[in-house]
């Protein structure tokens, strides 16, 4: 595909279409008359396992139908985000307030209680809110309440990892990806309620692991921690791959921890978030792009050597939002060129043209790597959250300028 063949990427109309044709591929097989949503959907939209929910993906998909119904108005959408928070107050949620990992017809198949799936309960709850949902408040609030009992840490100023099923036993285990979706989260339970603590707790957090860990790890942001939060250098040092705990430093979450300082630096200005910013995402594409043959890949080695070539949709999807972001807050011009040539190279290899949506994961010369695009958790989120994202930046400059 040459360059001719590329849409505008900063063009409004491209990306609501883009979102759009997202939506499409999951709406006509997403939604499950037994509760909540199908996930373990095949490259052409086949659903190989109907019967599994996972945390994460049935509040990722509350997610998107509660932002789609905020920002388009259907009621479909509107009812399926209701839909999807009955399933995870009624199903997933456990007797003793924690809400199960995994699920299969409604039988819990995983029992570990995670931070960082409650997370995305509150991100959902928090959607659920802006779109207008108001008994959403209620679950806010009572999964604040519970992370604040079962797994806030406040002499460490994190979240801790895992608990299991009757919550008596905490693992050693720490992680900076939990406490990462858990800021996403809080600020966007601020944005929905207004309630300072929301903030105040996002803002500790960014703090806490942008500079004060990160000074751990020559200034970037390490995976994995031990209990008393020192970086833990051998923890799945034989799994780079592994797809919620991968050992090197991710270039995708460094964009998005940059991603999150920049938002929190429109909700509480401070000089410090624009440059912390630069720097990790900088150090992420120094690092994490490809030059041979294009695109970020997942992992990279402390030697700076990549550890885990693959691409992921997440990865150049969060990334290329950050490159916008921070284009549009410094004027620098090296930001726009890095927005454009994510975009061209997903365009070119991780977006599936004859179906809609995106592959899930591709080998590092562009090839797909199997036929499941959406295996459990993946909904993209990622994907028609990072169009919004631009969108919202794009409207809030349209504003500034007017």
């Amino acid at each position: 595909m040459t360059s001719l063949e590329f849409p505008d990427f900063e063009s409004r109309d491209f990306l609501e279409q883009h979102i759009q044709s997202t939506l499409a591929f999951y709406e006509p097989r997403v939604f499950s008359p037994e509760g909540g949503f199908y996930g373990c959907f095949l490259n052409d939209g086949e659903c190989y396992d109907p019967h599994v929910r996972q945390l994460v993906a049935s509040c990722r998909y509350v997610l998107n139908y509660a932002t789609a119904y905020r920002l388009y108005g259907q009621p479909q959408y509107l009812e399926w985000a209701q839909w999807g928070m009955d399933y995870l107050t009624q199903v997933h949620k456990q007797p003793n307030g924690a809400y199960a990992w995994q699920l299969e017809k409604g039988v819990i198949t995983d029992s570990r209680i995670m931070a960082y799936g409650h997370a995305f309960v509150l991100l959902a709850a928090a959607t659920c809110l802006k779109a207008g949902l108001k008994d959403a408040e209620a679950t806010l609030h009572e999964t604040f309440d519970f992370l604040e009992i079962h797994f806030w840490d406040e002499a460490a100023g994190a979240y801790n990892d895992e608990r299991d099923l009757s919550l008596k036993t905490l693992s050693p285990y720490r992680g900076q990806n939990a406490n990462m979706h858990m800021c996403e989260a809080l600020l966007a339970a601020w944005q929905a309620s207004r309630d300072l603590k929301f903030l105040n707790r996002a803002e500790r957090l960014a703090n806490h692991f942008a500079f004060d860990l990160a000074a751990q790890s020559d200034g970037q942001i390490w995976e994995h921690y031990d209990a008393d939060w020192n970086v833990d250098l051998a923890f799945n040092i034989d799994k780079p791959n592994d797809r919620y705990k991968p050992w090197g430093f991710q270039p995708g979450h460094q964009t998005e921890w940059a991603k999150l300082l920049l938002i929190l630096d429109t909700e509480r200005p401070d000089p410090k978030w624009l440059p912390k910013a630069k720097t990790l995402y900088d150090q992420a594409i120094k690092t994490g792009w490809d030059d041979d043959f294009g695109g970020l890949v997942y992992g990279v080695a402390p030697n700076g050597k990549f550890c885990a070539s693959e691409k992921y949709f997440w990865v150049q999807s969060e990334s290329f939002a950050t490159s916008w972001r921070l284009f549009c807050a410094t004027g620098d011009e090296k930001y726009r060129d890095d927005y454009h040539r994510i975009w061209q190279w997903s365009w070119t290899h991780m977006i599936d043209h004859d179906h809609g949506a995106w592959f899930r994961v591709c080998n590092r010369d562009g090839s797909v790597v199997d036929n499941k695009k959406s295996p459990l958790g993946k909904t993209d989120y990622h994907t028609m959250g990072a169009c919004w994202d631009v969108l919202n930046v794009m409207a809030a400059r349209e504003n500034k300028t007017a």
